[in-house]
């Protein structure tokens, strides 16, 4: 027991939530309107299943308050977020090794079925995180605040939350902190958690932010994810600034089909649990295996690529030039007659323009 912990005491400059002055601060906001959001979330909050799962403890949090349907079984014939099925991008025991970094949590977030936006604070400024804040308080957003608590005079250095609420005239944040087994949620000012933000990550070199998630109107992606295993998004992401010179150089579908193809190794198939969505995913894959192009994606990789290769050349319309779209014709398919493709092609057009933007980024640091 002697090298063991039980919670820590918060700094002397922090508002501890259910402390009398954290209660009258909480009702002083609920009257400003800076609570519209906490109740949702305080519906879903949870503490984090191991120390390395704040950010999935705080998206689980985030998703079951905007009221997401995973589209997968939990346990029984329940479909609810739990960390387990937080599975794409970046594999559960890799996440327990090394934690995440913002930009994995947001990629989780995207195919996971939220919109998501993420801000650095370092490209940002103080007015634009109290307008943020200020937004998810009337309850039409969830902020995720990636920070180093080391800037927060706490022990321990990155970490996620979500964000409780806000009050405007004390300029107070509620961080609903999801290791309570260290510290209880409290109150903290907007602008130390904004400094804070603004630390560099030391994994990526860059300035941590916050994420802003919205719920996403299309159904979500059940079977196709980009997962960097064994890698990091930034690894990946290199590799994904490779991948695009040669999508933008090829001249026909022949040239397009060899410049994918290295990127789905770095795609998963999963298998949802429930037999409706197993069919919706089937449907999917039916339909991608209906693409006038297929066969010759077949000749060029292999049936046992095909479909990898063929989503995301269905996904890549965004990241080519204008004059290349035009050879994508034996691609074409109605997204709008097959809903599970269209989530399916979506999430990962998502991922891959999330993929090329942090790209961009790292090339220009």
């Amino acid at each position: 027991m002697d090298k063991s912990l039980y919670r820590r005491q918060l700094p002397a400059d922090t508002i501890a939530f259910s402390s009398p002055e954290g209660q009258q601060v909480f009702k002083e906001a609920l009257a400003l309107g800076g609570l519209g959001g906490y109740f949702q979330l305080a519906e879903q909050f949870h503490t984090q299943a191991d120390p390395s799962f704040c950010g999935l403890g705080s998206l689980v949090v985030a998703l079951n308050a905007l009221g997401i349907d995973p589209g997968r079984l939990w346990k029984g014939p329940w479909r609810w977020f739990s960390e387990e099925l937080l599975d794409c991008c970046v594999s559960l025991p890799e996440v327990r090794a090394r934690g995440l970094d913002v930009d994995e949590l947001t990629c989780l977030a995207r195919c996971n079925g939220a919109d998501a936006e993420l801000t650095r604070a370092d490209a940002s400024d103080l007015a634009t995180w109290r307008s943020s804040i200020a937004t998810a308080a009337a309850g039409d957003t969830v902020i995720i605040a990636s920070y180093d608590r080391a800037a927060m005079s706490q022990t321990g250095s990155g970490h996620f939350s979500p964000i409780g609420g806000y009050h405007p005239t004390r300029d107070l944040v509620l961080v609903l902190d999801v290791a309570r087994f260290k510290y209880p949620p409290h109150w903290v000012s907007a602008e130390q958690l904004w400094r804070a933000m603004k630390s560099e990550d030391p994994a990526t070199g860059r300035a941590r932010g916050w994420i802003t998630l919205r719920r996403r109107n299309q159904g979500i992606a059940l079977g196709f994810s980009l997962q960097c295993e064994g890698d990091s998004w930034q690894g990946l992401a290199n590799r994904m600034t490779a991948a695009v010179t040669d999508l933008q150089r090829a001249e026909d579908l022949d040239s397009l089909i060899r410049a994918v193809a290295p990127l789905a190794s770095h795609l998963e198939l999963r298998t949802p649990g429930a037999a409706a969505h197993q069919d919706a995913l089937t449907s999917a894959r039916t339909a991608l295996q209906g693409v006038a192009a297929y066969p010759r994606v077949v000749d060029a990789v292999g049936w046992e690529r095909a479909e990898m290769v063929t989503i995301l050349l269905l996904a890549i319309g965004d990241l080519l030039l204008p004059m290349q779209r035009n050879v994508l014709g034996g691609l074409a398919i109605d997204e709008n007659d097959n809903a599970a493709i269209a989530c399916e092609v979506n999430n990962v057009r998502a991922q891959l323009a999330a993929m090329w933007t942090h790209s961009r980024q790292e090339a220009l640091t």
